[in-house]
């Protein structure tokens, strides 16, 4: 057994016998040994083993170099199963954008300003319900909105729905949504206006 190999089980053990108890590097490091390598046997033990480790980019109660445990039971790591191609796709398809909360990458998230959005691949009906992998099966996801997400299906708002939303807001919310939509379809709303400007 290498050093790597036996860093790995330690990890896994301290892991299962702290469920729920968060974590920080110090004690992590030390556990595997000191050696340099151990936050990558801890992403093995994610990416590899289907453990439900999570840190800060999954949770908005974590802070940077904090992990837990939430499950003793490995979960199948389906995001494997997408490639980067898939992945670079659906990212661009959904405009880097969660499709969710509309949370857009890189961006302070809507629901915590001291937190950038970080995208994830999701599905749209879950694996355990029978989705696949394919990408019209796939959608971006915020680490907010992912925590939230399992195993829930959510339907797109049709447009008569989120007209009685828009027209619900304050002006103030309606006009930030109009400069919004002015910066996504820039080309159609210089068209829009030019139709109402031909036939006034």
């Amino acid at each position: 057994m290498t050093k790597d190999t036996g860093a790995r089980t330690k990890l896994r053990q301290h892991f299962l016998a702290n469920l729920g108890r968060i974590m920080n590097s110090d004690e992590l490091r030390e556990v595997a040994g000191g050696i340099t390598e151990w936050a990558r046997r801890v992403r093995e033990l994610r990416t590899e083993e289907g453990y439900q480790i999570q840190t800060h980019n999954d949770r908005s109660d974590l802070k940077p170099g904090q992990y837990v445990l939430t499950d003793p039971k490995p979960q199948p790591a389906f995001e494997r199963a997408i490639s980067k191609e898939t992945r670079a796709f659906v990212l661009d398809r959904n405009g880097f954008t969660c499709q969710m909360c509309g949370a857009v990458a890189g961006e302070p998230h809507p629901y915590d300003q001291t937190r950038k959005t970080r995208l994830h691949i999701g599905h749209i009906v879950d694996k355990s319900q029978g989705g696949t992998d394919d990408s019209a099966n796939l959608r971006a996801l915020c680490s907010v909105c992912n925590e939230g997400a399992s195993n829930l299906t959510l339907e797109r708002p049709s447009a008569q729905k989120l007209l009685i939303q828009v027209r619900r807001a304050k002006v103030g919310d309606q006009l930030e949504l109009l400069k919004w939509l002015i910066q996504k379809f820039p080309k159609q709303a210089e068209e829009l206006l030019q139709n109402k400007n031909l036939h006034s």
